[in-house]
C-alpha cells in the first residue's frame, strides 16, 4: 500500500487521490495526518503538503485541495516534458507540478463555476476552457500526468504494485429523432409535407412520398445495419433514445407509437438502451423522472444511464437533477462542436460538487468525439486524421475512447458518407 501523508484530509484531497492512484493507476492507497504513522510505514509512501518531513518522496501541495468554494485562480500553463501542466511546485518537490490540484481543477470542472458567457442553449463554450486556450483540449492530460507520476514513483519504489488497464472503445448512438418521415402521425406528416412543398425542398417532398409508399426505407432508420456491424465487430455500444413529448427542440416520434416502442425493444435485445433526456427536462427534475420511468416501462428494466439534449450541462445543477432522478451514469461530458477532452481525461470519474464539497453518486463517462464536431473539417482525410490523433492519445494511456454519433447524421446524404465513416471508425479503433 502507498501511504500518503498530508496536513489535512479534505473531501477534495480524498476524491483526487482516489481518482489518480486507485482508478487510473490501480495503486492501493492510504492517508494519514500523523507523522509517527508515516515514519513507521515501511512500504512506499509520499508526502503531499507544504514541507517535506525528511528525505521522503515529496510533492509540494497547492492550496486548491484544502480550500472550499470557488476563487479566481490565475493559471500559468507550461510544458513538463512535452506535456502541458500548471501549478508549479518548486525545486524541493520530486515532481515539478502539483498534478493533483491540476487534476481536480479539470475533473471538477472548476472553470465552469467561474464567470463565463453561455451560448443560446446555456452551455459552457469550449473556447472558454483552459484546454482550448492553451492547445491541449485534444489530450487526456489527467491520465498523462498520472502515468508520468507512476514513472517517477517506480524509480523510487521499484516494487510498487500497480494495475494495468487496457484500451477500450465504446460507441454511443444518439437517437433524438428515430425517423425522418415515418411514424410521425397524419397531422405532423401533412404539416411537414406542406412546409417542404411551400419552401420548394423538392428532394424532401420526393423522399416523403417514396417513404410513405414504402418504396424506400426511412433515411434515419439504419438500426438493423448498426446492430449488425456492432455484432460482427463486437462493439460495446449504448443507444440513447429520446422518449419525450413534442416541443420546439424535441421532435422525436410520439411516445404513443407502438412502432417506436417496438424499435426500442428490438435495440434492447442487442445493445444497452438509455435515456436521451429532452431539452424540456433540462432544468425539470420531475419531467426527467417521468421520461426515465416511461422508457423503463417500454424496456421492462431499470434505466440508469443518461445523456442531455445538445450536451447541455449546467454544473452542478444538471448532475444534481440526474441524481434526484436516480441516474448513476452520464455520458454528456464533452463538446458538440469541438473535438477534445472537456474534463481533461479519458477515464470515467465521479462528479464532485464544489458548492456542497462532496463526491456525488453519479459517474461521468467523458467523450472526445462527437459527429457534429467533425462536420466542419475540410475533407474526410482531415476528419480521419483528427480521429486517429484522439485514438492515439487514448491508446497511449490505455483509456476509454468514446464516440457519439446520431442516427440523424448517419442517415443524412450530404458532403460526407457518414455511415461509411462510422464503419471505418469501428473497424480501425474497436480493438
Amino acid at each position: 500500500m502507498l501511504l500518503i501523508y498530508t496536513h489535512k484530509i479534505t473531501p477534495r484531497f480524498s476524491y483526487t487521490m482516489k481518482q489518480v492512484f486507485t482508478k487510473i493507476l490501480g495503486i492501493e492507497i492510504g492517508f494519514t495526518t500523523k507523522v509517527e504513522d508515516f515514519i513507521k510505514h515501511n512500504e512506499a509512501k509520499i508526502t503531499y503538503t507544504k514541507q517535506p518531513l525528511q528525505n521522503e518522496f515529496f510533492v509540494r501541495s497547492n492550496d486548491l485541495l484544502f480550500e472550499q468554494g470557488i476563487s479566481d485562480i490565475q493559471l500559468n500553463v507550461v510544458q513538463w516534458d512535452n506535456t502541458p501542466c500548471f501549478f508549479p511546485t518548486g525545486e524541493r518537490s520530486n515532481i515539478p507540478y502539483d498534478i493533483f490540484a491540476a487534476s481536480f481543477y479539470l475533473l471538477s470542472r472548476y472553470e465552469e463555476y467561474l464567470p463565463h458567457v453561455k451560448d443560446i442553449h446555456g452551455r459552457f463554450s469550449p473556447k472558454d476552457s483552459v484546454g482550448y486556450q492553451h492547445g491541449f483540449l485534444d489530450r487526456p492530460v489527467v491520465d498523462l500526468w498520472a502515468l508520468k507520476l507512476l514513472d517517477v514513483l517506480l524509480e523510487r519504489f521499484p516494487d510498487l504494485e500497480h494495475g494495468k488497464r487496457s484500451y477500450v472503445y465504446e460507441s454511443i448512438i444518439d437517437v433524438t429523432t428515430s425517423h425522418c418521415y415515418s411514424n410521425r402521425g397524419v397531422i405532423r406528416g401533412a404539416a411537414g409535407f406542406l412546409l417542404d412543398l411551400g419552401t420548394f425542398r423538392l428532394k424532401r417532398v420526393y423522399e416523403r412520398i417514396v417513404v410513405g409508399l414504402k418504396i424506400r426505407k426511412d433515411p434515419y432508420d439504419n438500426f438493423s445495419e448498426l446492430i449488425a456491424w456492432h455484432k460482427q465487430l463486437k462493439v460495446k455500444s449504448i443507444f440513447f433514445f429520446q422518449f419525450a413529448n413534442y416541443s420546439k427542440y424535441d421532435k422525436n416520434v410520439s411516445t404513443n407509437s407502438n412502432t417506436f416502442k417496438s424499435l426500442i425493444k428490438y435495440i434492447g435485445d442487442y445493445s444497452k438502451v438509455a435515456l436521451a433526456a429532452s431539452y424540456s427536462s433540462f432544468a425539470n427534475a420531475t419531467l426527467l423522472k417521468l421520461e426515465k420511468q416511461d422508457l423503463e416501462n417500454v424496456v421492462n428494466r431499470p434505466v440508469y444511464m443518461s445523456r442531455m439534449r445538445y450536451n447541455r450541462v449546467d454544473i452542478p445543477y444538471t448532475y444534481r437533477n440526474l441524481i434526484e432522478a436516480e441516474f448513476t451514469d452520464d455520458y454528456t461530458m464533452g463538446y458538440s462542436r469541438e473535438v477534445g477532452f472537456r474534463a481533461g481525461t479519458c477515464t470515467s470519474f465521479q462528479f464532485y460538487d464544489i458548492p456542497l464539497e462532496v463526491q456525488q453518486p453519479i459517474k461521468i463517462h467523458p467523450f472526445a468525439i462527437h459527429d457534429y464536431a467533425l462536420v466542419n473539417l475540410k475533407n474526410r482525410t482531415a476528419m480521419m486524421s483528427k480521429i486517429k490523433d484522439v485514438h492515439d492519445e487514448v491508446q497511449q494511456v490505455n483509456g476509454k475512447m468514446v464516440t457519439v454519433f446520431s442516427n440523424e447524421l448517419l442517415g443524412s446524404t450530404g458532403k460526407y458518407q457518414w455511415k461509411s465513416i462510422y464503419k471505418e471508425i469501428l473497424e480501425k479503433y474497436n480493438v
